[in-house]
């Protein structure tokens, strides 16, 4: 998200394909990116991602009202609660009575001070159970941010509807739906730590519980570009993954935003989620209109939708929705360049990447975008980009080469020009990763090289 232009993130990633697919879009050739660099030598990444995972982790911060798990997969619940609090949910208007518990992690001093940081959790709640993320920064010239909520969530919509929470800033930082981002980052104000906060809540007299395995942030820094330089090609590999549209969608469930051209984040989210063997059980997916085509895509809408966005494409809520399925673990996180995506694919984990771009940018693509997400899948001999593209007139179009050069340039860069001549921001190789709770240590050491553990 640019720091010059601080829109809200529904106009910068989830917005609609510009221009409408036609055809089959003949598949392309290379792409732009950042660099894989031919100095042999890696620069420090200007990226920072760290998560509370282990029992020791959990036990390491303050609690009030949860506790630590032990087990195959620790995680933090709710205890003893700490107290009760009314929540009136701004979407229903509908006030009620929670039994809650917090836990507040230790601080972590960010290796790149940051003008930008993005949360994500994993976790279970079962009916009757949500839970709030909060983020608190310090500055790097010593002083704090308030607490932002960093987004309420549950996985189903009966109890609460998950939301991110519009207006938080201190005039010095202000949250965009998912981003928490420094306003004005000329001034060299950074973030240089920050802790998370979570807060369990369960119906009162109940011994329900959220569990929640993984609390992580991602914080970055990168420099203002139109252009990145270009990586040299390493791999020519190709995962199977599910192919779905989202433009077959077109005009399905109104509520969670109308189908087609805005749920390209939950239809990439389902190919990952169904490669790795996931997928809806038929009575999950019994509320879906049985006339139409791909029901788990509908499904993923459905359960990514944040009612204050009014929009499927909150990056941290499709990484949540993904974890819900057994077996696996999701990050939000930037990487550096392609040759960090051909590590995770030369692994055999895809991954999900936000781009913007107009028509005449992405050879091949038949369409120009504000923010659109799709599933890279692999490499061609020439060091292309294959990418399952939701936006595609059907499922058996969805696979399509994009030039290695273009790709890496739309995606990595934090400047483009829009349709009006105008700048607008870019994602900076902001991407989802889904990946095995037990990662085989191939698959491990992927993730340790483009900093996720």
């Amino acid at each position: 998200m640019s720091r010059a232009e601080q829109p809200s993130r529904r106009t910068v990633l989830a917005v609609a394909v510009a221009a409408a697919v036609t055809g089959t879009a003949a598949p392309a050739t290379a792409a732009t990116r950042r660099p894989a660099h031919s100095s042999g030598r890696t620069p420090a990444r200007p990226v920072d991602y760290h998560a509370w995972t282990t029992y020791a982790e959990w036990r390491s911060g303050a609690a009030q009202g949860t506790r630590a798990v032990p087990g195959a997969r620790p995680g933090l619940e709710i205890g003893t609660p700490a107290g009760r609090t009314d929540y009136t949910d701004p979407h229903t208007c509908t006030t009620a009575t929670w039994e809650y518990g917090t836990w507040t992690s230790p601080a972590h001093r960010l290796t790149v001070p940051a003008t930008e940081v993005i949360a994500s959790w994993n976790a279970h709640t079962p009916d009757g159970t949500w839970l709030q993320a909060e983020l608190r920064g310090t500055y790097s010239d010593g002083t704090d941010t308030p607490w932002y909520v960093m987004g309420r969530w549950a996985f189903g919509d009966q109890d609460i509807r998950r939301t991110s929470v519009d207006g938080q800033s201190d005039g010095r930082s202000s949250v965009w739906t998912d981003t928490l981002a420094v306003d004005d980052a000329s001034t060299g104000l950074r973030v240089a730590s920050y802790r998370l906060r979570l807060t369990l809540y369960r119906k009162p007299g109940t011994r329900l519980t959220p569990t929640v395995w993984r609390l992580g942030a991602m914080g970055s820094d990168i420099p203002d570009r139109f252009t990145v330089p270009a990586s040299t090609p390493g791999l020519a590999q190709e995962l199977a993954v599910p192919r779905y549209s989202q433009e077959i969608h077109k005009g399905q469930y109104p509520q969670y935003d109308n189908g087609g051209e805005a749920w390209c984040s939950p239809t990439s989210s389902q190919m990952i989620i169904e490669y790795w063997g996931a997928r809806p059980t038929p009575g999950q997916l019994s509320w879906v209109d049985p006339s139409y085509a791909d029901p788990a895509v509908c499904h993923a809408a459905r359960y990514t939708y944040d009612y204050q966005y009014e929009g499927c494409g909150n990056w941290p809520f499709n990484a949540a929705y993904a974890a819900t399925y057994p077996g696996l673990r999701s990050v939000v996180t930037r990487l550096a360049s392609l040759t960090d995506l051909e590590t995770l694919v030369a692994a055999g984990i895809p991954a999900i990447t936000s781009q913007s771009f107009l028509k005449t940018e992405l050879t091949g693509a038949g369409y120009g975008t504000a923010g659109h997400l799709m599933t890279v899948i692999g490499f061609t001999a020439d060091g292309d980009v294959i990418a399952n593209d939701p936006a595609s007139p059907s499922d058996d179009a969805v696979r399509r080469v994009y030039p290695r050069r273009e790709f890496e340039n739309i995606w990595l860069r934090t400047k483009r020009y829009n349709a009006s001549g105008g700048v607008s921001s870019g994602s900076g190789g902001v991407c989802y990763l889904y990946f095995p709770a037990e990662p085989t240590t191939r698959q491990r050491t992927a993730l340790a090289a483009v900093g996720v553990r």
